[in-house]
């Protein structure tokens, strides 16, 4: 159940991240605060497809 995801930048539209989640337990799309390295400081990553 397990599907591998890109996670966007809503700042710079940079995707930066790969990772898994699980489509059971999290229907929607995931947000995150992840580093990014464009402009050195956290940003909520979102979920593409």
């Amino acid at each position: 159940m397990r599907v591998q995801v890109i996670l966007e930048c809503t700042e710079t539209g940079d995707r930066n991240y790969i990772t898994s989640k699980n489509k059971r337990t999290n229907p929607e799309r995931i947000e995150v605060k992840k580093y990014s390295p464009r402009l050195r400081r956290m940003t909520l990553h979102k979920e593409t497809k």
